[in-house]
């Protein structure tokens, strides 16, 4: 898992700030020039956290929605995860984010994740 930097929970929104360390496993292999953390990793840390922090939230796993990958996130980046957990319709809304030096916000990923059973 990635160093906990910061977290700030109210009900059931969480803004956690981390650093993803250059020694994590998720960084090696994906691509063999060009360490970057793989989709399928954010994706992971995005549950793993929302199981942390929300106590209600289902542990089945029911899919994905809208999932966008759109700048890759390097070693050692301090990015900005924000959850949502949206309990009467079982979905987990991720957004992965860092800010530039030049103080822009850039967005690495997001998308929405349905946990619990889906009939």
């Amino acid at each position: 898992m990635p160093t906990l930097l910061n977290s700030h929970i109210v009900d059931h929104h969480a803004v956690i700030t981390l650093c993803a360390d250059d020694g994590l496993d998720d960084f090696k292999g994906h691509f063999q020039t060009f360490a970057l953390l793989p989709g399928v990793s954010q994706i992971d840390w995005a549950v793993h956290f929302a199981r942390h922090y929300f106590n209600d939230m289902p542990p089945e796993f029911g899919g994905m929605d809208v999932i966008k990958f759109q700048q890759p996130i390097l070693p050692n980046s301090t990015i900005v995860l924000t959850l949502d957990w949206v309990a009467e319709k079982q979905k987990l809304q991720f957004n992965f984010s860092s800010v530039t030096p030049a103080n822009e916000t850039v967005i690495h990923s997001s998308g929405k994740i349905n946990m619990g059973n889906k009939a």
